[in-house]
């Protein structure tokens, strides 16, 4: 740059879609949908096209990556673009744009390539049907989806890097609201030549190359098809080649429109609405097409209905004779056999069990109706508040209920709703804790920004997410599980319904259960510690930065109660989980579970309402208001 000082760029500003204040709200509920719509029916296709043994062909081979591609590109735009709906500040940091626009390369292009296969596939299928099995083998399948792949990633990587070590302006809103190559060239100070003309040499490649295979693909099937004598027989062939032309029909035609039209038509909006077209509405569509039009996904899908519909079935379990027996019931363990000790541990429990609730309750009815404590601190409060009251409400009154009767049974349908409430809140607090920890982090480290960061849609977000993920996971454990054969054995060796528990009273293989388990739990602790870890550490490092006593008191007392819970929390999961098995007794193992199923939701209203000062004033305004309330009542009776 000529006798200009050069300026790092450490984030971008994207235009987003609209910048009217009135159409955030709408227009993020819309393109949630749309989101999660599109997750689900590519998620949904992919399971689908795995598990069920009719679909095991080199055409749903191709429309599983097909999805996987889908999932991919429209993941690689949509979450970012749901935050910046729910954030002031549209801004992304610099080498997220890298990274966006790399896997949006390297998904988009691959779908070019991909379609072409399919269209090939259909080819053989429709005109050499004989053959089809011999020419589509398992090899060549993988080969036409792995030279796309490497292609797609190597054209990315080439893209990306030659943008991103180029030297940029001082300006860095992108008019888009994605990281695209196009927009980000027009913010480069250095000559963009060369990379326009890599873009522009591949994407003609990218385009002629795979149009022309689907369209000498069809052309040969049309003639195959006028060639058949039988009115069924056509009908037949075009049906198995309708979807992929729809879809090839809809995305072909939506990059022309972005790129064929001549300039003078083009404006904005309309490029902005075409975007959103492929980059969000095609990935929801995609899947839609392919169950609606196709007989066979249709039929798996029913399948895959009856079978779920069908959840009872898996009380059966194996006798020694392997007959099938219905399983109605499970006999619970317990937490001791010894009869003299149910009466105390009965009266114990119930007064856990009772101080949690009420505690639980008080906070939830503090923080909803006082007007000193509408700040997003106490609405993650009131939520954490409710996730207690929620797992200690699966578990504790029907433990309760063993302890004063001597049958300590669960019906199978009880115990499969104790599961899945017990994993939906469970679940639900270590991601509420991790907010909380970003909400404490924001207010420390950045107060002048707490209340413009911590918007209120922002904060719905970050308790809305791990609801609606804690009742997915808890649904797929549930199902996994409830949908497998018991053996004859209905003793759970716990005091509730715990999944490792009933694992156990499994005759059918529990490998992929255990798996799914596994690999979630891990991706729960791995995704909630370090927020909070990170968080903590850039609080101590603001705090230490702080000259007098009395702001680091201050700072170190708004985040207290929250990092006492967090310890206690994840101590107890730690002892539970990460001791090793030559340490496990069955004794320890039902203390621990009773401490975080019972005692820390008692537990934690105590640390809140005792530890912070804004709830204790809270408290006694409210119990002054009830005590006069109450007063005037008497008074008015008497």
């Amino acid at each position: 740059m000529e006798q200009q000082n050069l300026t790092v760029v450490k984030e971008f500003i994207l235009m987003g879609i609209t910048d009217r204040p009135e159409l955030q709200a709408p227009l993020f509920g819309l393109f949630l949908v749309i989101y999660v719509s599109s997750v689900v029916g590519n998620l949904g296709m992919i399971i689908l096209t795995t598990k069920d043994s009719r679909l095991q062909t080199p055409m749903y081979f191709f429309l599983r990556h097909l999805a996987f591609i889908d999932l991919g590109y429209s993941t690689a735009v949509g979450p970012k673009m749901l935050v910046n709906f729910v954030t002031n500040k549209n801004s992304i940091p610099f080498n997220w744009c890298a990274a966006q626009l790399a896997f949006f390369i390297l998904f988009i292009i691959s779908e070019l390539f991909i379609l072409s296969a399919m269209a090939y596939d259909r080819y053989v299928a429709i005109c050499n049907p004989l053959l089809y099995t011999v020419v589509m083998s398992p090899r060549l399948c993988w080969v036409l989806v792995a030279v796309p792949y490497l292609y797609s990633a190597f054209l990315s990587l080439i893209t990306t890097i030659k943008i991103f070590i180029s030297s940029f302006c001082g300006y860095n809103v992108i008019s888009h609201f994605y990281c695209d190559s196009l927009p980000l060239l027009t913010l480069l100070c250095s000559s963009t030549h060369e990379i326009e003309l890599i873009i522009l040499i591949f994407s003609a490649f990218n385009l002629v190359s795979s149009l022309l295979v689907v369209l000498v693909s069809y052309i040969l099937i049309l003639l195959a098809i006028f060639r058949m004598n039988s009115a069924e027989g056509r009908r037949k062939a075009f049906s198995t080649c309708g979807s992929h032309l729809t879809v090839v029909v809809v995305l072909y035609s939506t990059l022309t429109f972005m790129y064929v039209q001549p300039k003078s038509s083009h404006s904005f909006d309309t490029d902005q609405m075409a975007s959103v077209f492929y980059t969000l509405i095609i990935p929801m569509l995609n899947p839609m097409i392919y169950s609606l039009r196709n007989k066979e996904v249709k039929g798996a899908l029913r399948r895959l209905w009856k079978n779920l519909s069908k959840l009872p079935v898996s009380r059966m379990a194996w006798t020694d004779k392997h007959n099938l027996t219905i399983l109605n019931e499970f006999i619970l363990m317990g937490i001791t056999a010894l009869p003299e000790l149910q009466a105390p541990l009965f009266a114990l429990f119930l007064t856990i069990y009772v101080v949690s609730v009420v505690g639980n309750l008080g906070l939830i009815i503090v923080t909803k109706t006082d007007s000193k404590l509408q700040t997003p601190m106490y609405f993650f409060l009131r939520h954490l508040a409710f996730t207690d009251l929620g797992y200690s409400t699966a578990v504790g009154p029907k433990m309760l209920v063993n302890f004063a009767v001597d049958q300590h049974t669960i019906s199978y349908n009880g115990c499969a709703a104790q599961l899945t409430f017990f994993g939906v809140f469970i679940t639900s607090e270590l991601f509420i804790l991790s907010a909380m920890a970003y909400d404490r982090y924001v207010a420390i480290c950045n107060p002048l920004l707490y209340t413009v960061v911590m918007s209120p849609r922002l904060c719905w977000v970050l308790v809305a997410i791990p609801y609606l993920y804690s009742v997915f996971l808890s649904l797929l454990v549930i199902i996994k599980i409830f949908t497998s054969l018991f053996c004859g054995y209905n003793v759970i060796r716990h005091f509730y319904c715990d999944c490792l528990p009933l694992i156990s009273l499994l005759c059918s293989d529990t490998h992929e259960i255990k798996l799914i388990i596994l690999i979630f739990s891990a991706f729960n602790l791995a995704s909630s510690l370090p927020v909070v870890l990170v968080s903590y550490l850039l609080i101590l490092g603001t705090i230490l930065r702080v000259n007098s006593v009395g702001g680091r008191h201050k700072a170190f007392s708004t985040c207290g109660s929250h990092l006492a819970v967090i310890v206690i929390f994840y101590g107890t999961l730690f002892f539970m989980y990460v001791q090793p098995k030559s340490s496990h007794s069955l004794d320890t193992d039902q203390m621990a579970s009773v401490f975080y199923t019972l005692i820390i939701p008692m537990l934690n209203p105590m640390i809140y309402s005792l530890r912070n000062k804004e709830v204790k004033d809270a408290l006694t305004r409210t119990w002054s208001m009830c005590a006069n309330t109450l007063f005037k009542i008497c008074c008015k009776i008497c």
